[in-house]
């Protein structure tokens, strides 16, 4: 993750709502320690700049309190924490959360009693942590569906019958893509029971996946579109032995060209 690679100024999104909340780092990951000030300020004010939900956490809760991050002082290591109308923090020591791009960013602050801004009691100013866990989104490798190909994405849900082309895929999870028309129902948590993956001529196979993320983006040809990544639930061994024997299929065809 490059903080300071050349990226459009994103529209600031507005409070975050409850399905916006971001669950803790899990304790057997092996996130990386961002420990340099500047790239902290950096990330925290990528977050400012977008809106981005973060998800804070008091100590032994298990339960989010939302917000965003409205300013990040552009000389001081200080930043101004926004709650959601109606949130508070308690006092003691409470763990952020939030998505930086394709990593999952958490510290750590603690404040026997966290004071809001004089007449702003949503505005909470805080200093920067002394270091931040940084978790990458994908823990395994993704590979692109080959131009040409037939990768498609096969289920039925209330009802309703979906066929929707793959983006990615990997032993992990699968990316979908469509049109923002076709996505109705597709949410953040859902889960999708038999789905048939049609991976290429030679593979099949019959899986659950549960919706991870959906990201909307415009596409020279189609349009505007939207990426929704999901992730395999209880994947078989043979099947995920499947899967990653077409990957190394498929990136052994990719180093020859």
């Amino acid at each position: 993750m490059l903080l300071n690679e050349p990226i459009a100024v994103p529209i600031r999104k507005g409070p975050p709502r409850p399905q916006d909340a971001i669950t803790p780092i899990p304790a057997t990951a092996k996130p990386h320690d961002m420990t340099s000030e500047d790239d902290i300020g950096d990330a925290l004010t990528l977050l400012s700049e977008s809106g981005d939900a973060i998800s804070m956490y008091a100590a032994g809760s298990r339960e989010a309190i939302l917000g965003r991050i409205l300013s990040v002082d552009p000389e001081l290591p200080h930043f101004v924490m926004e709650l959601n109308d109606g949130a508070t923090l308690p006092p003691g020591k409470v763990t952020f959360v939030a998505w930086l791009r394709t990593a999952k960013l958490q510290f750590t602050l603690s404040d026997k009693a966290w004071k809001s801004a004089p007449g702003k009691p949503q505005l909470i100013p805080m200093i920067f942590p002394e270091t931040c866990a940084v978790l990458n989104r994908r823990t395994s490798e993704r590979l692109e569906t080959p131009l040409g190909a037939h990768f498609m994405a096969t289920f039925v849900m209330n009802g309703n019958p979906y066929e929707l082309p793959l983006y990615d895929f990997s032993v992990g999870g699968v990316g979908l893509r469509c049109s923002k028309n076709d996505a109705k129902g597709l949410i953040k948590g859902r889960k999708l029971p038999d789905v048939r993956l049609d991976l290429g001529a030679d593979t099949v196979i019959v899986c659950e996946l549960e919706i991870r993320l959906t990201r909307s983006y415009r596409s020279f040809l189609l349009g505007e579109q939207l990426h929704i990544g999901c992730k395999f639930v209880n994947l078989p061994p043979e099947t995920e032995s499947k899967i990653s024997g077409l990957l190394d299929k498929m990136n052994s065809g990719q180093r020859r060209r």
